[in-house]
């Protein structure tokens, strides 16, 4: 069996990791925090957002509803809301997916 590396999954990650995460610019996040209330990202007393990886797979799916499906905020906002779980699990979908070409990629360029 072959070794495989354990994913190291951060806790927290700060505003500018996850802008650069889904090449957005910082108010854009801060926006779509003000928007949609199921982003709560955690605020040190300083003000600096920590978003954690149940903010990011949120995000995930607020970028897929709006940027590839074409939806309006408040369509968004009313389907999130209507079809959360299905939509979460479609997200999850997606990521594999991607993560499965990424390495069929690789695989390819390797031979």
């Amino acid at each position: 069996m072959p070794y495989k590396e354990r994913e190291i999954s951060k806790m927290y990650y700060t505003m500018g990791e996850v802008s650069a995460m889904f090449d957005v610019n910082q108010s854009m996040l801060r926006f779509y925090e003000k928007e949609f209330d199921i982003l709560q990202p955690k605020k040190n007393k300083k003000g600096n957002r920590y978003f954690t990886p149940e903010d990011i797979e949120n995000l995930k799916v607020i970028f897929h509803l709006i940027k590839e499906k074409g939806y309006t905020l408040n369509g968004a906002k009313e389907h999130m809301k209507n079809n959360m779980g299905s939509t979460k699990d479609q997200q999850r979908v997606i990521d594999k997916l991607n993560d499965l070409k990424k390495f069929l990629l690789e695989v390819r360029d390797q031979l």
